[in-house]
């Protein structure tokens, strides 16, 4: 099948795919003699498994790593699992980081009298210096 039938049957885009080639996740597909791609059943398998691992969150070098324990017969479990607790590790951390940039923007937008006045704290807020980013004393 070509580059359009393989985004149809595994729902990633013409372009991902290519780009997916390109950094190692897809091998490089085999060419016609008029030079379009050509891909088979296990190459929309296996752009079905990067297109799951993507919406999980995984990041490119974590989808090549469970590429590469998927590709091993002789894979440990645990090394997947290890993998899973990682990225759920990260997530959660992003999830906080996340839930505190809510609040403060809550807290903000409660400051807020959002009438006809010019004074806004929200604003004042953003324009205040980076307390994280201050060189440490």
């Amino acid at each position: 099948m070509y580059i359009g039938e393989a985004s149809s049957a595994s729902g990633v885009s013409a372009k991902m795919i290519r780009y997916y080639e390109q950094a190692g996740l897809m091998p490089a597909a085999r060419r016609t003699d008029a030079g379009y791609r050509a891909y088979g059943d296990s190459d929309v398998h296996r752009l079905h498994f990067i297109r799951r691992a993507r919406e999980l969150g995984f990041s490119l070098a974590e989808i090549s790593e469970l590429l590469d324990l998927w590709d091993d017969q002789s894979r440990h479990s645990a090394d997947v699992k290890r993998l899973a607790q990682q990225h759920i590790t990260a997530l959660e951390q992003r999830i906080a980081t996340m839930q505190q940039m809510a609040d403060t923007l809550r807290t903000l937008m409660l400051s807020c009298a959002g009438d006809d006045r010019p004074d806004c704290p929200i604003l004042e807020s953003l324009q205040q210096p980076d307390i994280s980013a201050a060189p440490p004393e």
